[in-house]
């Protein structure tokens, strides 16, 4: 018992006398520097859609375990690896497999525009009647993601923050 109350106050006293650890960290974005590099580009994307009630951390796992799975089903290799991080899942990070898949804005917009496209071809849009009016960005918004990097796993990063 004394040493879990001494490791105890070792953790206290080591908290309060360092507190702007833990908040330098969590302004920094962990994925930074691992999954890709610094953003080159950022944007916000002010969604016309809402979070659902029901998105979760499982849900956004679980729509990123989706496109991975209907990503190796392809007769072709996968051009682009997705997948969810953070506490919540809520960052989806996007990463080209080859050399020449997104290495610029222009395409990493191309991506996005084509992930709209195939958003918008399921039957939740469909039913909801919003195939000619929301986004990617938007299926991501309702989805509960907030941020949204494309990077070419080399020098390159865009982000689009999700409003």
């Amino acid at each position: 018992m004394r040493h879990y109350l001494r490791t105890a106050a070792v953790c206290l006293f080591f908290l309060t006398l360092v507190p702007g650890i833990a908040t330098a960290q969590e302004g920094n974005d962990r994925h930074e520097g691992y999954y890709y590099p610094e953003p080159k580009s950022q944007e916000t994307y002010v969604a016309r859609a809402v979070t659902l009630p029901q998105a979760s951390r499982q849900s956004r796992i679980g729509f990123v375990t989706g496109m991975t799975a209907q990503q190796l089903r392809a007769p072709y290799p996968p051009q682009f690896a997705i997948f969810a991080k953070g506490d919540g899942a809520q960052k989806l990070i996007i990463v080209g497999l080859n050399e020449s898949a997104v290495g610029t804005v222009y395409r990493a917009r191309a991506l996005l525009a084509q992930l709209t496209a195939q958003v918008r071809t399921t039957q939740f849009f469909q039913e909801m009647g919003v195939t000619d009016f929301f986004t990617f960005f938007d299926m991501a918004k309702m989805m509960g993601f907030e941020q949204i990097t494309v990077s070419d796993g080399d020098t390159f990063s865009h982000q689009v923050l999700i409003r």
